[in-house]
């Protein structure tokens, strides 16, 4: 027997799949961290629930005496696998030194192979216990008639615990269910829209990172998916535009910010390609991250238009408190650029 045993999962939402992966774990080790990922990100149908309510919800799910033996701890996605293999180890070593581990979890599908990069951890791999998915779980109650919560939760009576069931059920008072549903079906709209192409499309945008005496612009988001989320501005490129002009665009289109090019060509600092599959909603989305910094002059006039409902300069300080406001993996543009906080 280990001495601690790991597992790592979303837990969007909580299903008898992962409470059978949990009781193998409290199985293998006296005592269980469970890294709680997707955390510290903004609401979403992807991520409906926060960090706390997931860990709530886990807590349901366990006995007095399981809980003891718990410890639950939240994850960034950080959309990089280096650098979140070595966050996952830290976390656990923050909390266990250099006890000896074992790993449990399930190969899924190519998601799960994640599991393979934490040797000499002693991996305890799983089948399949239970046919249920998660993403289905939230299919059904983002779809769902408004008045029809007791039917979805029944239709989930052999798939989830019952204090999941009782989780929701309260969780669905609160004032998120409703945006949730609307995004959720634009971005099904959206993916349906494309679902004749011959091979899945993969989208090509632009961002910006712009500097200036100690802040950063931000637009808040117009429409879905992400509305109300504060975001850097950028958007898709255009087909006779170079990936710069396209980054140029979309910062006068959404701020009516126009500048220089001989100022925009000097505060230019560089370009970074954000590629991971799971980075947006909207499928498999590259974007190219633009630097610029106009030094310490006087913020310029900026105001929200196109898809931009307001625009406005934040204070680079009071970005982290910001995280779980900020739409898909913005966040970590900005912490790639700016340095937020410590990288492990």
């Amino acid at each position: 027997m280990s001495a601690v045993a790991v597992v790592i999962g979303r837990f969007q939402t909580v299903h008898n799949g992962h409470l059978a992966l949990l009781q193998a774990a409290l199985a293998a080790a006296p005592r269980v961290i469970v890294l709680l990922g997707s955390a510290h990100q903004a609401r979403s149908p992807r991520h409906p629930f926060s960090w706390t309510e997931r860990a709530e919800m886990l807590r349901l799910v366990l006995t007095d005496a399981e809980r003891e033996r718990v410890e639950i701890v939240p994850l960034r996605d950080l959309y990089d696998e280096a650098r979140w293999v070595q966050a996952v180890r830290d976390a656990v070593q923050q909390r266990a030194g250099h006890s000896d581990v074992t790993l449990v979890g399930h190969f899924k599908d190519a998601t799960s192979d994640y599991l393979r990069r934490f040797s000499p951890w002693r991996l305890l791999s799983l089948p399949r216990q239970h046919r249920v998915d998660a993403t289905h779980l939230r299919a059904a109650l983002f779809e769902a008639a408004p008045d029809d919560l007791d039917g979805v939760l029944a239709s989930w009576v052999d798939q989830v615990p019952p204090g999941t069931r009782s989780f929701v059920q309260a969780w669905a008072r609160l004032p998120y269910l409703i945006a949730l549903r609307r995004e959720w079906a634009m971005l099904k709209a959206y993916r349906q829209a494309w679902a004749a192409a011959p091979y899945a499309p993969v989208f090509v945008t632009v961002d910006l990172v712009l500097q200036c005496a100690g802040s950063v612009l931000l637009i808040q988001r117009a429409k879905d998916p992400g509305q109300g989320l504060w975001a850097l501005p950028g958007g898709f490129v255009e087909p006779r535009d170079t990936l710069y002009q396209s980054a140029v665009r979309e910062l006068e289109e959404e701020t009516g910010l126009r500048l220089l090019p001989d100022v925009l060509a000097g505060a230019f600092r560089g370009v970074a390609v954000f590629d991971h599959p799971d980075r947006s909603q909207r499928g498999r989305t590259i974007t190219h991250a633009h630097h610029f910094d106009l030094g310490d002059r006087e913020l310029p006039e900026v105001q929200g238009a196109d898809d931009a409902a307001q625009a406005r300069w934040v204070p680079v300080s009071g970005l982290l408190a910001m995280e779980g406001e900020l739409y898909d993996d913005h966040f970590h543009m900005l912490d790639r650029f700016l340095g937020l906080r410590a990288h492990p």
